[in-house]
């Protein structure tokens, strides 16, 4: 038993040590704050859009009455 714990330690100890997982993480992490700033920068642009179009109804209707 205490040879495969040890043989465990050792396998996670070396998983640790390696630096390819972390970059697999930083590219991850910007992907996910892009994310983030594209679904802000959408929602200004979605409202910023919605006042316009009822402004130009708004001004047609009020031409076709």
């Amino acid at each position: 038993m205490n040879t495969l714990l040890l043989k465990f330690y050792l396998k996670l100890q070396e998983l640790a040590a390696q630096d390819s997982g972390q970059d697999i993480v930083e590219y991850v992490l910007v992907v996910a704050l892009l994310s983030f700033g594209i679904a802000a920068v959408w929602q200004l642009l979605d409202v910023a859009l919605a006042k316009a179009f009822f402004g130009i109804s708004t001004t047609l209707g009020s031409y076709v009455s």
